[in-house]
């Protein structure tokens, strides 16, 4: 078996290249002026001939910096949460930034684990979508100092910048457009609320729209993401209390979206024909699914690179006020939500 040559280290460079350590540093710093023209060519032989890499973490922590950011994911498997990413690590790559990504599953241990972990790496700042941190968690966050942005959640009694949606424009954009197209019994549907603000904001909205049409009967469901026969349960019981009616379900977001289109398939319902459908958030197959399903886009790779941009100026002292940066979102209208003919 072939054995690996060790690692070559800068004091190899300075031997190789008959000079001390404070020379070679000097030349990986770009201090180019303080050397020879002819030493200079020697360490840079010397590195070519070495192979040698310096540990660009070494190098940062010794300037105080680690150019290292972190950022938790709620869920990796939503296309929403892999947009956002994208966002952010475009924005990382620009600004010198190297991007450490953890996901907690929607598991709050794992989402302490992480933030535990990242404090370990001195990670100069992270990027979070929340789940339910823990107060504990918070606390440590607090008294770190470390500069944070949140993304989509927010942490209730947490002072923080947050980028996302506006939430209220855009459920009552949906609504609206459901409303118009002479639907007369709307559903909302979404996971368990919870502390989750993104779901009460487009629930509030939808309420308080529809108070403004009194001859719309509306009314809200809770069922968790990966529980079909409660969703099928759901979606029957309310269009058979609606019977007679033009019956639409308003989804609160992309995956359970999914979850309905599947449900309404098992229950041999047409979405266009028997039910209206309207989700959260631009799926790619939303587009294929028969008639195509209206969806509520949101621009999530702008919020992800917003939420790196915020994050920047705080790493870099910014004294602005914590604020909450929203995005409007765009109504993609296909068959899935047609009009009374």
């Amino acid at each position: 078996m072939k054995i690996r040559p060790p690692r070559a280290t800068i004091s190899d460079v300075a031997h190789a290249a008959r000079t001390g350590k404070t020379s070679v540093s000097r030349y990986l710093n770009g201090e180019l002026h303080l050397l020879s023209a002819g030493l200079k060519a020697r360490i840079e032989q010397a590195i070519a001939d070495l192979s040698y890499r310096p540990s660009q973490m070494a190098r940062g922590l010794k300037r105080g910096r680690t150019r290292l950011i972190g950022l938790i994911i709620a869920d990796i498997t939503n296309p929403y949460s892999v947009d956002v990413m994208s966002g952010i690590e475009a924005a990382c790559r620009e600004q010198g930034f190297t991007l450490l990504m953890c996901n907690t599953n929607n598991e709050v241990d794992l989402e302490q684990h992480y933030l535990q972990l990242l404090s370990s790496y001195q990670v100069e700042g992270i990027v979070v979508n929340a789940v339910g941190m823990r107060e504990e968690v918070l606390n440590h966050l607090q008294q770190s100092l470390l500069p944070m942005v949140l993304i989509d959640r927010k942490i209730p009694d947490f002072p923080c910048d947050v980028v996302g949606l506006n939430n209220a424009e855009a459920a009552e954009t949906a609504t609206r457009h459901l409303v118009d197209n002479g639907y007369d019994a709307l559903l909302f549907l979404s996971e368990p609320l919870g502390s989750v603000n993104t779901r009460r904001e487009r629930l509030q909205a939808f309420r308080q729209l529809l108070a403004e049409h009194p001859q719309v009967e509306h009314e809200n469901t809770e069922v968790a993401l990966h529980q079909p026969a409660a969703l099928d349960q759901a979606l029957l019981a309310f269009h058979q209390r609606h019977t007679g009616k033009r019956c639409a379900v308003m989804v609160a977001n992309g995956a359970l979206t999914l979850q309905v289109a599947r449900s309404l398939q098992r229950l041999n319902l047409h979405w266009g024909r028997d039910i209206g459908l309207l989700g959260f958030d631009e799926l790619e197959w939303a587009a294929l699914a028969g008639v195509g399903i209206t969806t509520l886009k949101q621009p999530t790779w702008q919020i992800g690179y917003s939420a790196l941009e915020r994050l920047i100026t705080r790493i870099e002292g910014s004294g602005l006020p914590v604020a909450e940066q929203v995005f409007s979102g765009e109504l993609i209208v296909r068959g899935s939500s047609q009009p009374l003919n």
